[in-house]
């Protein structure tokens, strides 16, 4: 063959799934079930949750990371998700993002974390260019040098799940519910909340962030639409979601392991 040959590259195929306001822990249990039972590639994008929530990572320990008393006293369900990573209060200023892949889809793509992390980071510095001074600082999405994207991976023998919570807007009030963590990433230098995170509506209309996102799928993906009506019709697998609301019992049980013990001394 004469001349330059062209080089065809294929495209893995991912379902792409639009949802508005389904509560969190429905998106959470749906995630896991599409992780652990099926074979597709999938992104679920889930603009906001109808209703306040705060979502741990699988070993966040509630004494540490949140303010429990007021928690109790205003109700504000707790939820341990099936992921690790941190601890966010969600709402409907939150939008949400979740890739879950094949391994084999991403050969280059190393099944670590920090691989997973610069894959994604590719896809929204196409989303987001052109606005604020967008980068990946540890394993956080920020504009500058604050955080607007926080983000929780689970890998397992041949699939993986990258999900992202982006705080488009945020309630004040509702960050004196969570702690300062003991493990914080270092370019926080120990801010508090309000200093450490910034919105996304300051930069970025909503809608157009999540069109924006969609289009970016086109670069490494073949995009098909689906129904949340048809994965929950076509699913025939027995599954048991591991993501589950805490109890007012567990959360002042937790508090009270985690009170220092008092040692008393004979003289």
């Amino acid at each position: 063959m004469s001349g330059s040959q062209v080089t065809t590259i294929k495209l893995p195929l991912i379902n792409l799934v639009r949802l508005k306001g389904i509560p969190i822990l429905q998106q959470l249990n749906l995630e896991e079930r599409l992780l652990r039972t099926s074979s597709d590639n999938w992104c679920i994008i889930n603009d906001g949750t109808n209703d306040r929530n705060i979502v741990m990572g699988i070993s966040g320990k509630p004494a540490e990371l949140l303010e429990v008393s007021p928690v109790i006293r205003d109700k504000v369900p707790v939820i341990r998700r099936f992921t690790g990573g941190g601890t966010v209060i969600v709402d409907h200023g939150t939008v949400f993002v979740t890739f879950i892949c094949n391994k084999d889809a991403f050969p280059d793509v190393q099944p670590y974390p920090k691989p997973i992390m610069k894959w994604s980071s590719l896809i929204y510095n196409s989303v987001f260019q052109g606005i604020g001074d967008f980068s990946l600082r540890e394993n956080d999405y920020v504009f500058g040098n604050r955080k607007f994207g926080g983000n929780a991976q689970s890998i397992t023998k041949s699939r993986w799940i990258h999900h992202t919570s982006f705080l488009w807007d945020y309630e004040i009030s509702n960050m004196a519910y969570l702690k300062l963590p003991k493990r914080a990433p270092e370019y926080r230098k120990a801010r508090d909340h309000l200093e450490f995170i910034c919105r996304m509506k300051d930069f970025v209309e909503r809608l157009k962030f999540i069109d924006r996102t969609i289009d970016a799928l086109d670069s490494h993906f073949l995009v098909k639409s689906m129904e949340l009506e048809e994965i929950e019709s076509s699913s025939n697998v027995e599954f048991k979601p591991s993501s589950r609301l805490l109890g007012t019992q567990e959360l002042e049980e937790a508090t009270l392991d985690f009170q220092p013990q008092k040692i008393s001394v004979s003289v």
